[in-house]
């Protein structure tokens, strides 16, 4: 649906990362990530506002009875994995920095 369906701007470079969904099938957290730096929360309320469609379009096409109530939210794994890579990497720069003849 993300793909060809919502034409929503703000849903560009936006990544479905995992879903949680309860038993019952009524309740579903489901987790994004926006590739582009900053733009988490203009993609959760493009999803946000979506969200009766993509309830709509999900128990048809699943044939269910019951649409589930559906928590978008934004998964930071990525930003966050990003983030500890340019630490170690300033890290082992400065590693570097601190060796006589070593540049």
């Amino acid at each position: 649906m993300l793909l060809r369906d919502l034409k929503d701007p703000r849903l560009s470079l936006v990544t479905i990362t995992h879903a949680e969904v309860s038993r019952d099938l009524r309740h579903a957290r489901v987790f994004v990530s926006a590739l582009s730096s900053g733009r988490e929360e203009e993609a959760l309320a493009g999803l946000r506002s979506a969200a009766g469609y993509i309830r709509g379009e999900f128990t048809r096409r699943a044939r269910l009875r019951i649409a589930p109530e559906i928590d978008f939210r934004a998964d930071k794994g990525i930003a966050h994995g990003t983030h500890i890579f340019e630490l170690l990497k300033e890290i082992e720069t400065e590693s570097r920095n601190d060796i006589p003849g070593a540049a």
